[in-house]
């Protein structure tokens, strides 16, 4: 067993499993096919079973209402493997934005939209629309943005987490158009890598951004994507971002900008007549989401219509028990995947809390926002720093499920979560990607949590290691590399340009880039290349997930295999003490030595800012290495504790292990999409600290990874 999957007591337990949106679905599966699936581990070999997944896929069509034609085929062709991409119900319809808007003639708020504070504006209002009114709105941008969109044309948003930005997203998929969305905070060179590659007809912005409670003007980075962008938009509609009063706009109108207010046709216009949605098929395509692409163009993966459809449905309408009472809120900005997780909560007609801002200036800003809207769903990318304690400041009663992704949770992150937030929580640590804009391990309410552990592996998600293990007995934990060997409703359509969407030549290097990403590793798989533990099976359940990091920034010194994350979370005791208030962040990668035949361990620290030298540098990296040593082995404890200024992050807030591992190596920097990263400026010091350790390490500095 690995050493990280030791310590992982009990900490949460559903109180009413059997009323369950997922014990309900089985006992309607067990009613209608005459099984006896007695619990949530055997539901979940039923939905993965290649004998039975299509039917899966057809009930969770009908259990949770998809308005649309479902036709007679059937889901899918068993015959077809996963990296043949199958379709899915050939012969159905649907249109995506009609089921998020099925709730529309409901007075409930739909959307609350939260700003950041600034000096001059003490509290900021906060904005609010009922389902109605968003229904109104939508439809009277869906009769303007008709004159300008056909299906299958792309509508790029250059936003912050706004109202309007979902009002945009929703007419756009109303008429069959593609959204494409990059966050406000991306910078004018990355937006453009993305926006190049597919041509959009209209795009949406806002005229600035406040963050760390700063008034920042957005129509400068605008303006220069544009400037440079080889078919300009037809038009460009901005949305105010900025409070007048303090942060008016300097800019002027270019010809084929308008407002966002007059770019809305008069509510007159709408009024009694219903929005004609464009239904067509399941495959069609919804929305290009972009992969970080550190060490090239980012790439543009394609999702399906019906399969984003279909598959958030199941993550939050069965497996997350969403209801019209919730409300849902994740710390997200509008270039991250879970911006698109958190629009999907208006199909349980709950109220999405929306908010992008720096969530660190004032660490209770968040936690005032969730006891101010009574959240019941709080997500965000990891659990916020543990310098403040919540519970006991502020009145948290409502919230009954925690989600946290982005990176693996530390198993301390758990007791912070139980100790200082709310004990009463389902503490859902999720996992998938922008790969497949959602989960393959994740939250299951009639589920217990382990400590360090994701709670399963998702219904229907055919999710296993590789190497296949010797024996797959349920009473071992097994480690490899995670892989989905069944085709899945939310299997990406390829990379943009799509057929009838590009010339053939760009079609054929579009799918083999596709192909070579995420089926060449282990054919007739998905490989996702993350690195993982599938635990014992126990209560019932399929087994819980340890996420032990990104494949590619495996660490294998001496032929001993271990995760990133196993790192992390040895280093993570420290939080309390001394040694841990002292280090602010922290970024393990591998050295090759021999000729790439091993490697050494080499761990940076970033301090926090108030650390001057107690306790000392030598007494920091002596309390590492024996936490290191005793939590995890002696094999683990780096060669090398090396204090950096920063640690770099993708702009959505990843670790970014691989760049610093291929820079430490001697790879030139040359090689890096710096457009893709918060902060590149970090990256020189690195060069730096890898050429002094392959010297001291004697490798020859022409060595590449």
């Amino acid at each position: 067993m690995s050493s990280a999957a030791r310590d992982r007591p009990l900490l949460h337990v559903p109180s009413e499993p059997q009323k369950t949106e997922t014990s309900l679905f089985r006992e309607h599966i067990n009613a209608k096919y005459g099984l006896h699936l007695e619990h949530y581990g055997d539901l979940y070999k039923w939905s993965t079973s290649p004998q039975s997944y299509d039917k899966f896929w057809e009930e969770v069509w009908e259990w949770t209402g998809v308005i649309g034609d479902k036709g007679s085929i059937g889901a899918v062709d068993t015959s077809l493997r996963i990296d043949d991409v199958p379709p899915f119900f050939p012969g159905s319809s649907l249109n995506f934005a009609e089921n998020l808007l099925r709730h529309g003639q409901s007075t409930k708020v739909a959307l609350v939209q939260a700003v950041e504070p600034t000096p001059n504006n003490l509290p900021p209002k906060v904005r609010s629309v009922t389902y109605a009114e968003l229904n109104t709105l939508v439809a009277r941008l869906v009769n303007n943005l008709r004159g300008y969109i056909n299906p299958g044309d792309r509508v790029a948003s250059y936003s912050s987490n706004n109202i309007e930005n979902i009002i945009a997203c929703l007419a756009t998929t109303a008429l069959g158009g593609i959204w494409v969305s990059a966050a406000a905070h991306f910078g004018a060179d990355g937006v453009l890598e993305r926006l190049e590659q597919v041509k959009p007809k209209i795009v949406f912005s806002v005229d600035g951004t406040v963050y760390n409670g700063r008034c920042h003007a957005h129509i400068p980075k605008l303006v220069s994507v544009l400037s440079r962008l080889s078919i300009p938009p037809e038009k460009v509609v901005i949305i105010p971002g900025l409070p007048q009063s303090e942060c008016p706009p300097a800019y002027e109108f270019q010809h084929n900008w308008i407002s966002w207010d007059k770019f809305l046709a008069p509510e007159s216009a709408v009024e009694g007549l219903p929005i004609k949605f464009f239904r067509t098929a399941f495959d069609w395509p919804l929305w290009i989401l972009f992969s970080s692409g550190t060490t090239g163009r980012p790439k543009p993966i394609v999702h399906r219509a019906g399969g984003m459809l279909l598959q958030l449905n199941k993550e939050l309408l069965i497996c997350g028990d969403f209801k019209a009472s919730d409300v849902f809120f994740y710390y997200t900005t509008t270039g991250w995947m879970m911006w698109n997780y958190l629009i999907a909560g208006l199909t349980a007609g709950c109220s999405l809390v929306l908010y992008d801002c720096s969530p660190l200036k004032d660490p209770s800003i968040l936690w005032r926002l969730a006891e101010q809207c009574k959240i019941t769903v709080f997500g965000t990318r990891s659990v916020l720093p543990k310098v403040y304690e919540p519970r006991g400041q502020h009145d948290l009663s409502s919230i009954r499920m925690i989600m946290s992704t982005g990176s693996p949770l530390a198993a301390s992150q758990y007791d912070y979560v139980y100790n200082h937030i709310q004990p009463n929580s389902v503490l859902a640590s999720i996992s998938g990607g922008t790969d497949i804009c959602s989960l393959f391990v994740g939250q299951n309410t009639s589920l217990p949590v382990y400590r360090g552990e994701v709670q399963t592996r998702m219904l229907g998600m055919g999710v296993t290691v590789h190497p296949t293990p010797v024996s797959t007995s349920n009473e071992k934990d097994i480690e490899g590399e995670l892989i989905c060997t069944l085709p899945f409703v939310a299997q990406p359509l390829g990379f943009w340009p799509l057929p009838g969407f590009g010339s053939d030549e760009e079609v054929k290097a579009a799918k083999k880039r596709y192909m070579e990403a995420y089926y060449q590793e282990v054919p007739g798989a998905w490989y996702q290349g993350d690195h993982i533990i599938v635990t014992a099976s126990r209560m019932h359940n399929a087994g819980g997930v340890i996420m032990l990091g990104r494949s590619d920034g495996v660490l294998n010194p001496g032929g001993v295999r271990f995760g990133s994350a196993e790192i992390y979370s040895a280093i993570s005791i420290l939080d309390e003490s001394p040694v841990g208030v002292a280090i602010s962040d922290a970024l393990v990668v591998g050295l090759k030595v021999r000729g790439g035949a091993d490697e050494k361990v080499v761990l940076f620290l970033k301090m926090n800012t108030n650390w001057r030298s107690s306790p000392s540098w030598e007494e920091i990296v002596q309390a590492v290495k024996k936490v290191i040593r005793e939590r995890r082995s002696p094999r683990h404890v780096p060669d090398w504790i090396i204090q950096v200024n920063d640690i770099p992050y993708t702009l959505n807030g990843k670790l970014v292990e691989v760049t610093v591992k291929k820079v430490i190596n001697g790879a030139p920097l040359s090689t890096i999409n710096a457009s893709t990263l918060r902060n590149p400026q970090c990256l020189p010091e690195y060069v730096e600290h890898g050429n002094k350790l392959r010297l001291e390490a004697g490798v020859d500095n022409s060595y590449k990874l």
